[in-house]
């Protein structure tokens, strides 16, 4: 069996339930407390004890992009990277640039002078590849969507960073958030900004 130490507020672990629901893994969650975070998450997962943590049946894998690719080749199907070898490449070169939506999301959660600018450039990055094409993954939904969805929704429904100069990304969301596993991740967000 299949278990997700996981955080609701946590975008790194909503990539993990957006994989998992997408490719209808069953899973038992443990919630763990990040402002009070126990000892046995530091232990899975040294040394800061970060989430998600996958453990399939004693076998632990932490940081959310491999536990992504892992759960990727272990459930192939339904594929969440396209066949072609040049798309695929494409897709987690995607995933490993994921850093410039990162920085600014969190230096604006910070509070710092001028991060809403930063995050408003990074989203307009992505606007712009999404003008060229329907997915962050290309043709399909998949890893590289995953990827981002989770600090997109969470830039817009907790943030207040407004959409409407990036009509691509707003399309985009629009289109993902009609896959059940977008439409309950979008749930949680909503959950924690009550």
């Amino acid at each position: 069996m299949i278990t997700l130490y996981d955080a609701p507020r946590c975008p790194f672990c909503a990539r993990v339930r957006i994989v998992l629901a997408e490719k209808a893994v069953p899973f038992e969650t443990v919630l763990v407390d990040l402002d009070d975070r126990p000892s046995w998450i530091v232990e899975l997962n040294p040394p800061a004890g970060r989430v998600p943590v996958l453990d399939d049946d004693g076998w632990v894998l932490p940081e959310s992009a491999v536990v992504c690719e892992y759960l990727e080749e272990r459930f192939p199907s339904p594929p969440l990277l396209p066949a072609d070898p040049g798309e695929r490449a494409a897709a987690r070169l995607l995933v490993f640039r994921f850093t410039d939506l990162e920085r600014p999301y969190y230096v604006l959660r910070r509070g710092e002078p001028g991060a809403a600018a930063a995050l408003a450039d990074a989203l307009e990055a992505l606007d712009s590849l999404l003008s060229a094409m329907p997915f962050l993954t290309g043709r399909a939904f998949g890893l590289a969507d995953v990827a981002y969805l989770p600090w997109v929704i969470r830039a817009r429904d907790l943030l207040g960073m407004d959409l409407a100069s990036t009509p691509s990304l707003a399309s985009w969301l629009q289109r993902a958030a009609e896959r059940p596993s977008v439409a309950a991740e979008i749930d949680v967000v909503a959950a924690l900004a009550r």
